[in-house]
């Protein structure tokens, strides 16, 4: 593009950037999200284009494709671009479209991870961390070199973008970047060697029809952290059955019980989930709907549906008390799930191999080098 090439270098050049592309699209009819600055929208009777901005990548999808070559010769008239087709790579993640479906997979960037740190031909494990797997400080153990060890942490944490089933173990080793031990370094191998044999596998996303649907999972363990016994919240959201986005945090305040717990990783959820909500309203020109959570912990359900501060909850800093008035506005309808059944449980705790492969596929990860039914 004219404007990047000579903005290159420059300080400003980013900002620059995307005020000259922001007039440019507004000129053009276009909308910028309230709930997403990085999306824009333009819509003109029955025909909606919608626009996702990365630097000076766009992406864009639309229900008419004759719109949607009309607004690449507008873009083109005003910079120097480049029509790359249909979408089949995106900063690492390879995207394959199908009628009826399209997947979602880092397989060369994990390759590529495996090289770099040499693992390549390393054996494989059916799981990233082994169940009960506690990692403390170490004090005493020795220390492995730091640079590496972050780096590591580093590319793993962006290969998140299609893995789910790697978010807690990933989370865990983070938490040891300031001074890693050997102890730490074999578990990042182990993460390493399940990589090797899953490096194919990601997320599907199926064709829908009919009104979108969004529905949150959310969970905790309890204390499981060692060092500040501190509980690990997951939650994950999904829009008509395919997973959009997930979390696995350790939460910032100690919880005295199972129950707190809970109810504190349900608050975060809701506040993902109002943004989420309001995002897929602007997007899809519809009224907001309300958003069904499941949680597993009936004691947590019932904190959150009473608005009456017992002596067991008073405690709980008044944030977390949100997602009452989320229930009461009608925002969010919180529901009992199995523990069977819940989807996030695999972002809270390390899983057993049999138990892993069932909460894989629940959540949505599949093997997609197969031709997918």
């Amino acid at each position: 593009m004219k404007l990047s090439k000579s903005l290159y270098g420059l300080k400003q050049a980013p900002r620059a950037w995307n005020i000259k592309l922001d007039k440019s699209l507004k000129k053009l009819g276009f909308a910028k999200c309230p709930s997403e600055s990085a999306v824009y929208k333009r819509e003109d009777g029955e025909a909606t284009i919608i626009l996702g901005v990365y630097v000076d990548d766009l992406l864009i999808t639309g229900n008419v494709p004759s719109e949607i070559d009309k607004f690449k010769q507008q873009m083109s008239a005003e910079f120097e671009m480049s029509d790359l087709g249909l979408l089949s790579y995106y900063l690492g993640i390879e995207v394959e479209q199908h009628d009826d479906f399209i997947t979602l997979k880092q397989a060369g960037y994990a390759k590529k991870i495996l090289a770099r740190f040499g693992m390549e031909g390393c054996n494989t494990t059916k799981v990233p961390m082994n169940p009960g797997t506690k990692l403390d400080e170490d004090k005493k153990g020795k220390r492995v070199d730091t640079t590496e060890y972050r780096s590591v942490i580093g590319c793993l944490r962006y290969l998140l973008h299609t893995r789910p089933d790697l978010a807690f173990s990933v989370g865990i080793v983070s938490r040891h970047m300031e001074k890693p031990t050997v102890m730490h370094q074999n578990a990042v191998k182990q993460i390493l060697r399940y990589v090797q044999g899953s490096a194919d596998h990601g997320l599907v996303y199926t064709k829908g029809g009919g009104p979108e649907v969004l529905v949150a999972y959310s969970d905790s363990d309890h204390a499981a952290d060692t060092v500040g016994r501190r509980s690990t919240a997951g939650m994950a959201f999904y829009l008509n059955g395919c997973l959009i986005t997930w979390g696995s945090q350790k939460q910032k305040t100690v919880a005295l019980s199972s129950c707190e717990a809970e109810f504190m990783a349900a608050t975060v959820a809701a506040m993902q989930a109002l943004w989420l909500r309001s995002l897929l309203s602007e997007l899809t020109s519809t009224p907001r709907r309300t958003v069904t959570m499941f949680v597993d912990n009936n004691s947590a359900i019932a904190l959150m549906k009473n608005p009456v501060f017992h002596g067991r909850s008073k405690h709980i800093d008044t944030r977390y008390h949100f997602i009452r008035e989320c229930i009461e506005r009608g925002q969010i309808v919180v529901k009992r799930v199995s523990t069977d059944e819940q989807k996030a449980d695999l972002l809270t705790k390390p899983l057993a191999a049999g138990k892993l492969e069932v909460m894989k596929h629940l959540i949505g990860v599949r093997d997609v080098s197969v031709q997918l039914a």
